[in-house]
């Protein structure tokens, strides 16, 4: 450990060595981070990348939502834009501006303020904004590619620039953003709408998913992609997926796409009930589900 830290750049911003990543993921679960990264602004991050160890391999760590951290943890640097520089709003005449850190809940205070009419479903989305952009986050039947105009990333050789909306290729539930990109900023398009709508939606929206999802407990939301012309939570019921535990894990009664740790999981037990899930319904209706959930790290 001595030795990585004598390798890192001086920074403005903040290190954490042997980051527990369970604390920064909704699952609750995954090993350490070899070393955690906080950086103050953009140009402190630019400075990090530029000066860090070449060989150093580098993760971007959202809103922890979607996202299983395996047991052994991530090998390298996970950087967290989680400082009040990443996680600026500013709304303009034809977009909102955001810093990719913003936590998506925490939008719905300026979104109903102002009347943005079109962003109410990404108060609904759990994670970051940056976050939902790599995987085109949805709910309520719109995505984020509904709404994004462009974003400012950092490629792999640590140029900043824009990027448009088509150039992300999104599909459902995806996007061809390469993994070695950083998202720093992102602007979406609104409809400007009585203040009063939007809240009024804001809170529909809120109480729908409070009456038909699991609230309260470790879960990452949905766990598989609905296939073409089906629903995933169908599937698992219909097939008996529906009924399986894996040690501290097992799908919610109330919607059986959202699994659950019961607070004495590993990562472990989460990719083994969600392996056997898999199998189950393609051994009985030949659909492989896909996973919503993105596993990263050492087993």
């Amino acid at each position: 450990m001595n030795d990585l830290i004598k390798k890192l750049p001086s920074v403005r911003g903040k290190y954490k060595f042997n980051e527990p990543l369970k604390n920064y993921t909704w699952l609750n679960v995954g090993g350490p981070a070899d070393v955690m990264f906080f950086p103050k602004d953009i140009e402190d991050l630019r400075f990090f990348l530029s000066e860090k160890p070449a060989d150093m391999e580098i993760f971007v760590l959202g809103g922890g939502a979607n996202l299983l951290v395996r047991d052994g943890g991530i090998k390298g640097a996970v950087i967290k834009l989680s400082d009040s520089n990443f996680c600026q709003i500013a709304v303009e005449k034809d977009r909102v501006v955001c810093g990719a850190g913003l936590l998506n809940n925490v939008l719905k205070k300026t979104v109903a303020e102002y009347g943005l009419g079109g962003l109410e479903f990404i108060c609904s989305v759990p994670g970051s904004i940056g976050g939902a952009i790599r995987s085109n986050a949805g709910c309520f039947g719109r995505e984020i590619s509904d709404v994004l105009i462009s974003a400012k990333v950092i490629d792999a050789k640590n140029r900043l620039f824009e990027v448009k909306n088509e150039d992300f290729h999104f599909a459902y539930r995806h996007s061809e953003f390469p993994k070695d990109w950083i998202i720093t900023e992102v602007s979406l398009s609104y409809q400007k709408t009585n203040p009063q709508q939007v809240a009024d939606l804001i809170a529909e929206q809120a109480e729908y998913r409070k009456t038909h999802q699991p609230q309260g407990i470790r879960t990452a939301g949905s766990t598989f992609k609905n296939p073409p012309n089906m629903r995933a939570w169908e599937l698992i019921k219909n097939s008996g997926a529906d009924k399986l535990v894996y040690g501290g894990v097992r799908m919610s009664p109330q919607h059986c796409n959202f699994l659950y740790n019961d607070g004495t999981a590993t990562s472990q037990d989460i990719e083994e009930l969600c392996n056997e899930i898999k199998r189950i319904v393609e051994n009985k209706y030949g659909v492989r589900l896909e996973s919503e959930i993105e596993k990263v790290g050492r087993r």
